[in-house]
């Protein structure tokens, strides 16, 4: 039994490229089993606790990315120095300087690994050069260690996005005395590293965060319940909804849109519309859950973005950490509405325009940021010259800004341009609605599941107040049941194959 467990260490504890700790694997679970056994050995004591929670992090982010890690952890170190270097500076100048070195610092990691395809391809491009790109790093790694890294081409580490938002975020909420400096390095690395939210967000704001690794742990019988149904509630959303209708459906007219009708290629748009929301806020339904076991509470990321009744709540609504990073730390020091309205409009522009280059190095990630900047814009517009309008026809209006929005999730899921000019013509010029009805049948579980999911998010809040207060207050022996019996649901569904998240990609 013992060779058993040694044997399974030997063969897991190393980093595999195709196996890693996803929310949707059992391994994952496992790991967090560990964690947690070893946390109610240290909880009380928050110096322990918070080492520890740090220590797995860093693990979870080795099974996660491999030798990334080590990025992560000299951006720790790095980052970690020039806070104290800031916190310590007295003149507005030096202050100044080491905030742009730790800006520029995060970002030139950023870049290198996100964008240099994109950059290069512009330059090849524009001047007619043929810049090819090798991962210049590995080869000198290679050059310096003797070793023997594939450097052919960059890969991009998990979660880098978002970590480097994170640290950004810290350096100038310090810079303008927002926060206080974390004095420890291990708990700056905790609190850039929390496992639960490092690769795919909540991006977490040190304002919040940091007060409460230095609380006492405390968790309410009612915050346990609360924390299980996220938990399950994120699991249903992500493998039960977004992944099966990912595999059997939408994958396949997006990859191939001129091999399906206008009707089916429309029901792929609205597909990816309510699987891109189940994706992602099914994780951070897990992130969140988790997180509240252990005692920390993160913020909301979601809320019910597609009964938004315009642009501007649909962006107070959906992915509500990076909206308000973009607000606070791009749009506001741009001007924001300070400096007249065709300012306002050009800071909203550009804003979302780097908003959707964050997403992804691609055209049409800008394409997809342009365009939402074109739509706040427009609303800003909208509300000068027709104030009154704006309380009326709410039903209307949900139903605009949503297909507004769904229209923009066509560049952002599809290859190329191309692909969403296929998409395009096949639903203007063969939309062959005369065999809908044979389509829906043909289709019966994914478009239920589609119906389904769309009905759960419009139903009114109170409504989904009261199945999660009733679930939370359910005896401990009835939430075993129920969570046994969604199990159950899940491994049937997983036979369909899981899907990594959709933004670990950035």
């Amino acid at each position: 039994m013992v060779n058993k467990i040694l044997h399974f260490l030997i063969d897991w504890l190393p980093y595999h490229p195709q196996q890693p700790l996803l929310f949707t694997r059992p391994s994952f679970w496992i790991f967090f089993v560990v964690v947690l056994a070893v946390f109610c050995l240290l909880y009380k004591r928050t110096f322990w606790r918070n080492n520890w929670l740090f220590l797995t992090s860093i693990f979870f982010y080795y099974k996660s990315s491999g030798l990334f890690v080590s990025l992560l952890v000299l951006s720790i170190a790095i980052n970690f120095l020039l806070g104290n270097r800031i916190a310590k500076s007295h003149k507005l100048l030096q202050k100044r300087s080491w905030v742009a070195l730790s800006v520029v610092y995060n970002l030139s990691w950023l870049i290198y690994f996100k964008y240099t395809y994109f950059f290069s391809g512009l330059l090849n491009h524009w001047f007619g050069t043929h810049f090819e790109v090798h991962d210049w790093l590995l080869l000198g790694v290679n050059q310096v260690w003797g070793s023997h890294f594939d450097a052919s081409m960059i890969i991009l580490p998990v979660g880098i996005s978002f970590y480097t938002f994170q640290i950004i975020s810290y350096i100038i909420d310090l810079y303008r005395k927002q926060v206080e400096p974390i004095k420890n390095i291990f708990d700056f690395g905790f609190y850039v590293t929390f496992f639960p939210q490092l690769v795919a967000g909540p991006i977490v704001r040190a304002s919040s965060f940091v007060p409460q690794m230095y609380t006492g742990f405390r968790l309410h019988t009612d915050e346990f319940g609360q924390g299980l149904f996220l938990i399950l509630n994120g699991l249903i959303k992500k493998i039960i909804i977004a992944d099966y209708i990912s595999i059997n459906f939408v994958d396949r007219v997006f990859d191939n849109p001129l091999s399906y009708s206008g009707f089916e290629n429309l029901l792929a748009v609205y597909g990816y519309s309510i699987q891109i929301y189940c994706d992602f806020s099914g994780y951070t339904d897990i992130a969140i859950g988790l997180a509240l076991w252990m005692g920390f509470r993160l913020q909301l990321n979601f809320n019910s973005p597609y009964r938004a009744a315009n642009i501007t709540d649909f962006w107070r609504r959906w992915h509500i950490s990076l909206s308000s990073w973009l607000k606070d730390y791009l749009y506001i020091p741009l001007g924001g509405n300070r400096k007249g309205k065709i300012r306002t409009y050009v800071n909203l522009f550009l804003t979302m325009l780097l908003g959707g280059l964050w997403h992804g190095a691609n055209l049409r990630f800008v394409i997809w940021g342009a365009l939402h900047g074109l739509y706040l814009a427009v609303h800003k517009l909208w509300l000068s010259l027709f104030p009154k309008l704006e309380a009326r026809f709410r039903i209307l209006r949900m139903a605009i800004t949503f297909h507004l929005v769904t229209f923009t999730w066509m560049a952002f899921r599809a290859r190329s341009m191309e692909s969403v000019r296929q998409m395009c013509d096949q639903m203007v010029h063969h939309f062959k609605g005369s065999f809908a009805w044979e389509i829906i049948q043909a289709y019966q579980l994914v478009v239920s599941l589609i119906l389904l999911a769309f009905i759960v998010h419009w139903l009114p809040i109170k409504w989904k107040d009261w199945y999660r207060g009733k679930f939370v207050l359910l005896p401990l022996w009835l939430k075993i049941t129920g969570t046994v019996l969604v199990i159950f649901m899940l491994v049937q569904f997983t036979t369909a194959g899981l899907q990594p998240f959709i933004y670990f990609q950035f």
